[in-house]
């Protein structure tokens, strides 16, 4: 049994009008919004804690983002008790596939959300085991003794490149005419050590902001907001989301 605690968070910036990010964070789904809880997973079949960061504007990568989340959020509530790892991942790579087709054929029948897309990245508790899942380049890090580490890889066409800078360009992603979408699951279970900190961001959090630097605003014990706070602070050219969550006894 551990106790986490969750702080999440989900601003517009400075620069753009409207918030194409979406938090969902574990029983709430929110944006341009803030919001903490805490839970025990003592008697606790499943969560999720994820986050998706929209593409395509005209609003419509809000709702990428947001029906992506929303029928994530179904999909795991709705799922059979006790699959092996190996059946949930079949299951999740199903799920895929499905709201892929849902985002791409909203964009087909709505010019105004042609190529509409999102990320993903979130951390799922199931049947006793913890999984970590991403599709773009949103990103997970953890915290553990005070370092900071990126555990994503971002699907970027840097990243692909073998570039240390970080790009815009996506590669791989929910939508936007992907039409070989592919999501990066693992489960992590064995190397979850209580104390850990967790982070998950959308890029308008590591664009404005070195991993150097969160990791110290995170030693210094900053939430969610304090981090979304940090990159417009630093200009907040896009929308910022971030989920920090700690596992406690």
């Amino acid at each position: 049994m551990s106790r986490i605690t969750l702080t999440a968070a989900s601003r517009v910036g400075c620069v753009r009008s409207n918030n194409e990010d979406m938090v969902l964070a574990y029983d709430r789904l929110l944006r341009s919004d803030i919001y903490a809880t805490e839970f025990q997973t003592e008697n606790m079949d499943r969560f999720v804690i994820a986050l998706a960061d929209g593409m395509g504007g005209h609003k419509a990568g809000e709702v990428a983002s947001s029906d992506t989340l929303s029928n994530l959020q179904f999909f795991l509530s709705d799922l059979p008790q006790k699959l092996s790892p190996g059946e949930f991942y079949e299951m999740m790579v199903e799920w895929l596939q499905s709201i892929n087709q849902i985002i791409d054929s909203k964009g087909r029948v709505n010019p105004s959300m042609a190529d509409m897309g999102t990320t993903l990245v979130g951390i799922i508790y199931y049947n006793g085991k913890y999984y970590w899942l991403n599709c773009g380049d949103s990103r997970l890090y953890r915290l553990r003794d005070g370092q900071l580490k990126q555990i994503t890889t971002d699907h970027s066409l840097s990243n692909a490149r073998g570039e240390k800078k970080h790009s815009n360009i996506i590669i791989n992603c929910i939508g936007a005419g992907c039409k070989n979408s592919y999501i990066d699951m693992f489960e992590f279970t064995d190397d979850v050590r209580l104390g850990d900190t967790y982070m998950l961001c959308s890029d308008g959090l590591n664009d404005m902001v070195p991993d150097a630097a969160i990791e110290h605003l995170m030693n210094d014990g900053a939430n969610a907001n304090e981090l979304c706070e940090a990159a417009i602070d630093a200009g907040g050219y896009d929308n910022v989301s971030v989920c920090v969550f700690k596992i406690e006894n």
